[in-house]
């Protein structure tokens, strides 16, 4: 998938750093029109409702359904039409429905082009924690994850820039249970886009009101400045 410089395809609002549908936008906008798409619970599921008019992605969800629509108002939701986070969902015009088998035969087959999924930590070589915080009560699930980055061409990872106490998700090595090694290709957040590379952590695009300084200091690992430059991803 090549790309260039990632960049909000609409004008943004102005406050401190992207809100969560600004980030979606983003991501709806950078991947390649064609696109076969799998969304993981969170935050990548707004990306759906942000499609440019006149792209086409079509949207894959584990449970068993390719051609996923735009999340559905509360008045529309059918409890029987779900992802596999049990969230209410749409389906568009030809979509297919099958075995969960079937599902997780197209990822790890490779058949599908992106995944966009959330994360607890992402470091700079690219390895992937998003399922297990070693916290006592926490459910040790990793579910589909680690089928998605082992079996999808591109990895996305949309999340906020910091946990909700301020400790930051893009450091050197991560301190959690991995759900892949080196898997990562380009994260999105709150404050900024950026490329994992064999530099390390590439700073393509930076939230309105934000410094690289700022940045910096939110980021638990050295920062590249890359913007201008041309991104490629795999």
């Amino acid at each position: 998938m090549t790309q260039a410089p990632a960049r909000p395809c609409a004008e943004s609002a102005p406050h401190l750093g992207w809100s969560r549908d600004e980030m979606a936008q983003l991501v709806a906008c950078d991947i390649a029109d064609g696109s076969y798409v799998n969304l993981g619970i969170g935050i990548p599921e707004l990306v759906a409702a942000h499609v440019p008019r006149g792209h086409e992605l079509v949207f894959h969800t584990e449970n068993g359904l390719l051609g996923v629509g735009p999340p559905p108002d509360d008045a529309h939701a059918d409890p029987e039409l779900i992802n596999a986070g049990k969230k209410p969902i749409t389906a568009l015009p030809g979509a297919a429905y099958f075995h969960h088998a079937d599902s997780f035969a197209m990822i790890r087959g490779g058949h599908l082009d992106v995944s966009v999924l959330g994360a607890m930590q992402v470091s700079m070589r690219g390895d992937l924690a998003n399922w297990m915080t070693n916290e006592k009560d926490a459910i040790p699930a990793v579910g589909g994850a680690m089928d998605l980055v082992a079996g999808v061409k591109t990895v996305i990872v949309l999340t906020e820039h910091t946990t909700k106490t301020g400790e930051p998700k893009l450091v050197e090595s991560c301190t959690y249970p991995l759900t892949g090694v080196g898997v990562v290709d380009r994260v999105y957040t709150n404050l900024a886009v950026i490329d994992v590379t064999a530099n390390g952590f590439v700073v393509r695009a930076i939230a309105p009101g934000i410094t690289f300084e700022d940045l910096a200091r939110k980021t638990g690992a050295p920062l590249v400045d890359g913007r201008g430059e041309r991104s490629i991803l795999p």
